[in-house]
């Protein structure tokens, strides 16, 4: 058994870089986007390469094993060891060198694909291999893997761009290894020229051929090219370094040619067909994959084929002609950037997407009653076939799946004849493990019937390395055996993948996972009430580990913010695994590992709309706070402003608000207050309206006829910012309809949406309250008026928290179905009125809660017919409810406001309205930037006064 304690010592003692053999740091590597799990015996993220040798000699004299790895995006099992985990994304993630003249980039092994293109591009060039995880996979974890991408038609694997690689041997050799035999170790070249005729025919000749040992690129008429050859060897013969690349000549313009095909086989057959025309993609996917068609022509099956031009004209004429040239049922030919983007962004999440079956449905009722049969899962995600036998195997492969009782969606490489799948295999029971297997050894041989590799771009790993005699025979796995003895002879480095491995239906991650249900407060209706389901939904496809928000993206701002895996959404659904699972994380609910993991989560929802598999941390979040603090006193945030509904409205009955807030205006006071409430010394309180929205309401003159709408008082409105609300009125009722507000009662208070009882875990309280608004909404439910929400975050809740907290009340999913947002409100109550035209430019940011629960699409519409320009940015205020006011959040709550809210504030031009429809955004905007935002409501009302004045009061 390995001293860890003394292994933990002794690199401390000689690395400059980080050691970690603490539980979160274990918990974070145990897994990465396959079925396995291993436990590690700590993590390294070295500095330099001599930090990587000082690993390797105190590992190799100790008997550890050493993995290497990156994004952890590997789907085979490869980037999970027992070991020392080396993770190079932290140092070693460096662009070295671009020399546009040759071509070439310097690049270290944990630099992000992304970041290598947004470099080459200024120089018209990128590097050719694109995985759909390219926002987050590295270049040492593409190399290890021969990733490939969707425009391996064009330009090839990454082994065809790799020209120099600098390695580690296990035992400490420094080697630079290229064409012409150079850097190889002692031995290589004899074992190769001992076996010419084997390799000269036992490789398949594929385009997409990964599986095993590229030993055939040492051949002398292949250049004895011992860089190409370490390519795709994961991790198992030297650590990774730097690495000289290719780069190709990025076309300057694109079209992207969508053609629609009746059927699956129909697309694939097709596939092959196109590739004398020169296309950059060719790129596959069937109905069963897309969540909707909404933007693709019709069809069961399409085809996704790129094309490249020196002008848009020159590009678009090349799509068009492989349009006529295609049999297709019908075409759709886009040269819009940001229109081919939305399309990539289909396929791009499909490994996400295939993992949750749309339907729900499953291999048998018992399995569905099990929470069983939506899940789909890797392990046979990309073995590929000669591009020709394409439509062939995919019949045959659909039928082997039927003959197994299994499902699974087909998508990927029709081109290069490479097909990714998630299977809905069952993976908790003894029976469905077994199943796994038996479908995998036909699969296996199915594959190897048709000419193909058992893999086509992500590797063997611990998923398909058992069955490689199946493909090579076992004479040639022997000489795998021979090779990986000559490079890592003591078996240190990633042991068990290739060579020797580990049976591919041990280590499963699912096996130290509890068989019964957890008892947990929220339904979970999509997860079938099971909380262990929602936590598998995170399979490690790292799209929250992306550096940058794209477009209006949310997910995950803390991460983006400090880099660091535990704050990113795949790093708490790690902590969770192992919470239930119970042998890192041994205490539970109660477990110090998890609650900081997520006190940095913010609860912004973006990851159940950004995730492809629609992990919901904000709900674990809650869930789990509800746990961890059940019969314990609580962080002082969650009694102040956990519950400020209730002290907001104890004000309001006192009248003592201009009294609070000429306190929060006096320093000591303020400092006083704010370090007993939990409260951030760097914020301000907020002031507390002097009259409440529903004072204001009784007072006022109410409007008759017209269509009802019951418009929502929540906490912020009613006691925080009233002139919302009011200005809400007066767009509602100019819009002709007639606006009530929900009962109430006298002492009892209004309704509540729960939000803050929900974001800080106190789920009984948030249960409490949200029956007796049902109570109080009986009469509003029983007329089905429409709920108008104006706090973003409030409709959100009533949407998505309160159908999921009180799963068994049918009141509550029927308030949730009558929730409406301002504009979703007017656009189908009032669909004839036309806002007052304001015409200018707009600033701001759409509310995350907005982005991940509700939608904005009717807002859109709305700013557009009142001539509000341009786009709010994406991403999320940092302010967050109670986030950014609770102590010791105020730095990442800044920072996230850093990214977009604030720049496109600061750049947007004189005239600009600031839109902000969340009080938090309104609030982070006031504090950091000194500016107003304002909510949609009150633009337009602002806009209605403009337009009577200049029309003398007529209506």
């Amino acid at each position: 058994m390995t001293d860890l304690s003394g292994l933990e010592a002794e690199l401390r003692g000689v690395v400059r870089g980080e050691v970690g053999f603490d539980v979160t740091a274990r918990a974070l590597v145990t897994m990465d986007a396959s079925n396995y799990r291993r436990v590690p015996a700590g993590v390294v993220a070295p500095r330099d390469a001599e930090d990587v040798a000082a690993v390797l000699e105190v590992c190799r004299a100790r008997g550890v094993p050493v993995v290497a790895r990156g994004g952890g995006t590997s789907i085979a099992g490869q980037a999970t060891g027992t070991g020392v985990v080396l993770d190079f994304t932290r140092h070693m993630n460096g662009l070295l060198e671009l020399d546009p003249v040759t071509r070439t980039a310097v690049v270290q092994p944990g630099l992000v694909l992304d970041r290598l293109q947004e470099a080459a591009a200024p120089h018209g060039l990128r590097f050719g291999p694109d995985p759909s995880t390219h926002s987050r996979c590295t270049l040492g974890g593409m190399i290890g893997n021969n990733s490939c991408g969707s425009h391996s038609v064009a330009w090839g694997t990454t082994a065809d761009s790799v020209r120099e690689l600098s390695v580690l041997t296990a035992r400490g050799g420094r080697l630079r290894l290229g064409r012409d035999w150079a850097g190889a170790p002692d031995g290589l070249r004899a074992l190769v020229e001992g076996d010419l005729a084997r390799l000269r025919t036992g490789f398949p000749d594929l385009p997409r051929r990964i599986s095993g040992y590229a030993l055939d690129a040492l051949l002398p008429e292949k250049g004895a090219d011992v860089a190409r050859s370490f390519c795709g060897s994961e991790g198992t013969l030297g650590i990774l370094t730097e690495a000289v690349v290719g780069l190709v000549e990025a076309p300057r313009a694109r079209a992207l040619a969508v053609l629609a095909y009746g059927d699956e086989s129909g697309a694939a057959e097709a596939a092959a067909g196109l590739l004398p025309l020169g296309p950059l993609t060719v790129e596959g996917m069937a109905a069963d994959l897309v969540r909707s068609p909404a933007g693709l022509p019709k069809g069961g099956a399409w085809l996704f084929v790129e094309t490249g031009g020196e002008t848009p004209a020159e590009a678009r004429a090349h799509a068009e002609a492989i349009v006529r040239a295609a049999d297709v049922v019908d075409s759709l030919v886009v040269t819009d950037p940001a229109a081919q983007r939305t399309l990539w962004r289909i396929r791009e999440d499909a490994s996400g997407t295939a993992t949750r079956m749309p339907d729900g449905g499953g291999t048998s009722l018992s399995e569905r009653s099990r929470g069983l049969g939506g899940e789909a899962w890797p392990g046979w995600e990309d073995c590929a076939v000669p591009p020709a036998r394409l439509g062939p195997y995919l019949r045959d492969f659909r039928a082997l799946l039927a003959d197994h009782g299994l499902r699974g969606t087909p998508y990927g490489h029709f081109g290069d004849g490479c097909i990714h799948v998630r299977i809905d295999f069952d993976l908790l029971t003894e029976a469905g493990v077994g199943r796994f297997r038996r479908f995998s050894e036909e699969l296996a041989d199915l594959v190897v019937t048709h000419g193909g590799s058992l893999s086509g771009e992500h590797g063997d790993g611990q998923a398909r390395a058992e069955l490689l005699p199946r493909m090579y025979g076992e004479e040639t796995v022997r000489l795998f055996e021979r090779a990986k003895a000559v490079w890592d002879p003591d078996d240190l480095l990633n042991p068990g993948m290739l060579v020797r491995p580990a049976p591919l239906d041990t280590n499963l991650r699912f096996s130290v996972l509890p068989r019964r249900p957890v008892d947990v407060a929220f339904g979970y209706p999509a997860d079938g009430g099971d909380f262990g389901a929602a936590v598998r939904r995170c399979v490690g496809v790292a799209k929250c580990r992306t550096t940058t928000a794209a477009g209006s993206a949310v997910m995950c701002p803390s991460f983006r913010v400090t880099g660091e895996e535990e704050h990113s959404t795949r790093g708490r659904a790690r902590l969770l695994h192992e919470m239930l699972a119970g042998e890192l994380v041994t205490t539970g609910w109660r477990s110090t590992e998890v609650r900081d993991a997520l006190d940095l989560c913010l609860s912004c929802k973006g990851c159940r709309s950004d995730c492809p598999v629609g992990v919901d941390m904000a709900t674990y979040k809650a869930e789990f706070l509800h746990h961890h603090y059940e019969g314990r006193r609580r962080p002082a945030a969650h009694y102040t402003m956990g519950r400020l509904p209730v002290w907001l409205r104890w004000v309001a009955r006192t009248r003592t608000a201009p009294l609070l807030n000429k306190l929060a205006s006096v320093r000591l006071s303020a400092r006083t207050g704010k370090r007993l409430g939990g409260i951030a010394p760097e914020r301000q309180i907020p002031r507390i309206a002097k009259e409440p929205f529903t004072h204001w309401w009784r007072r006022r003159k109410q409007r008759t006829g017209g269509d009802l709408v019951v418009l929502w008082p929540d906490t912020f409105t009613e006691h925080l910012s009233p002139s919302v609300g009011q200005a809400a009125v007066r767009v509602l009722e100019a819009a002709g309809l007639r606006v009530v507000l929900p009962p109430s009662r006298p002492l009892g208070g209004g309704v509540c949406c729960g939000l803050t009882y929900v974001s800080t875990g106190q789920l009984d309280r948030a249960r409490a309250v949200l029956r007796r608004t049902l109570d109080l909404m009986e009469p509003v439910l029983r007329r089905g008026a429409p709920v108008v929400v104006l706090e973003p975050s409030c409709a959100a809740a009533l949407r998505g928290d309160l159908p999921e907290l009180l799963h068994g009340d049918p009141r509550a999913a029927r308030l949730a179905s009558s929730v409406l947002t301002f504009a979703e409100a007017l656009e189908r109550h009032a669909p004839d009125w036309t806002p007052p035209a304001v015409d200018r430019p707009v600033a701001g940011q759409t509310h995350c809660h907005q982005h991940a629960v509700l939608g904005d699409t009717a807002d859109r519409r709305l700013r557009e017919s009142a001539g509000l320009t341009g786009d709010l940015s994406g991403g999320c205020c940092g302010l967050a409810g109670n986030f950014g006011f609770e102590k010791g959040h105020f730095e990442v709550s800044k920072a996230c406001a850093e990214e977009q809210l604030l720049p496109s504030v600061r750049e947007a031009p004189q005239g600009t309205v600031i839109l902000a429809d969340g009080f938090s955004c309104r609030t982070q905007l006031e504090q950091l930037a000194g500016v107003r935002g304002r909510h949609l409501a009150e633009v337009l009302a602002e806009g209605l006064e403009k337009q009577e004045k200049e029309t003398g009061g007529e209506k």
